[in-house]
């Protein structure tokens, strides 16, 4: 690791992470992404004409962290999610064709059309969920993180979470009983920089917050977030960590998100820099990964190209199976409401 700044803290990836990287991996990591950044634009601009019903809280920019992280991850493995969830959902392994059923409230959704965007949930993948409510997914990873330790199957629990939702209770209450019983579990705050129109330093005086780990005494990790080989180093370290029964390692994924907090035009208030956001893109995740496994010989761009085009014949088909399944019956309205 590089230089160490606060006590339990460390400043970027193991030295030497990318030395062992492979093209299957080159191309794994760039597939997720794609598959992420695709969906995204495609739903983005869908709800944008009127054809698709609802809002979107999309994850154009913040690939790196979703592929890096879940590329070390298995199915057993479970995650809980965010508002701006989708990108988790797929580079989870979630299939598109179910994902924009959901969108377009249609009964072949994952959640049969009920759930929408905020909660798309695939329990055969580990993904329990995205959760509309700020941080509301962190206390359920550690009660997973905590069926894990007692099952004793090795598995381990994540939660993804922006820079906002450490500042309210749930967060910090988790983060210290993980820590307590050392609990198998990934706590990853994706910080794109703003806790939805809030610029990080008007609502904390922390400039990273993985600092935070310190005061319950765990590792914290800082880590560029558009870089999904670093994220993956860092990830592949706080599982082998929870694996061994160590307890939990909070990760801080520096990222952006392209667009704004809510659909590709936003709500037109005008809270940051064009110059900003441009600065960020020029760092794109995507690009980056296509520089490094060609650079090295990993691969061509035409592999990556055929990642492009086969993840377009796979969002066209996914669309035309949400717009022809059917709509739920009125008559419905009550099914899973209630468990018997």
């Amino acid at each position: 690791m590089t230089e160490t700044l606060a006590p339990n803290v460390t400043y970027g990836p193991p030295e030497g992470y990318a030395a062992g990287v492979t093209r299957e991996l080159v191309l794994d990591l760039h597939r997720r992404m794609v598959r992420i950044r695709m969906f995204e634009e495609s739903a983005g601009k869908l709800v944008e004409s009127g054809d698709m019903p609802g809002f979107l809280h999309l994850y154009v920019g913040q690939e790196a962290v979703a592929a890096g992280v879940m590329s070390v991850l298995d199915d057993v493995d479970q995650i809980t999610s965010t508002h701006r969830g989708h990108g988790h959902a797929i580079a989870k392994g979630a299939e598109f064709r179910p994902m924009f059923a959901e969108l377009y409230g249609k009964t072949t959704g994952y959640c049969k059309g009920r759930g929408g965007s905020m909660h798309i949930v695939d329990m055969n993948r580990g993904m329990l969920g995205a959760n509309a409510i700020v941080g509301g997914g962190i206390p359920i990873a550690i009660g997973a993180a905590f069926a894990a330790q007692y099952r004793g199957d090795g598995s381990v629990a994540a939660s993804f979470f922006g820079d906002g939702a450490t500042n309210i209770g749930a967060f910090h209450e988790s983060v210290n009983m993980a820590a307590v019983w050392d609990l198998p579990v990934l706590f990853i705050c994706e910080n794109n920089g703003y806790a939805e129109f809030t610029a990080q330093g008007n609502h904390m005086r922390l400039e990273d917050i993985a600092e935070r780990a310190n005061s319950y005494g765990i590792p914290g990790v800082v880590v560029d977030g558009m870089d999904a080989l670093a994220v993956r180093a860092v990830a592949k370290v706080a599982v082998d960590r929870a694996k061994r029964g160590e307890g939990p390692t909070l990760i801080e994924a520096k990222t952006y998100r392209y667009f704004d907090h809510q659909g590709i035009k936003g709500m037109r208030i005008p809270y940051r820099d064009p110059a900003e956001v441009e600065a960020w893109k020029e760092r794109d995740a995507i690009g980056l990964l296509e520089v490094i496994g060609t650079e090295r010989g990993l691969s061509t761009p035409e592999d990556f190209a055929a990642t492009w085009t086969q993840t377009e014949t796979d969002i066209a088909d996914a669309i035309e199976f949400a717009r022809s399944s059917p709509d739920p019956d009125p008559a419905d309205i009550l099914d899973d409401v209630y468990t018997v």
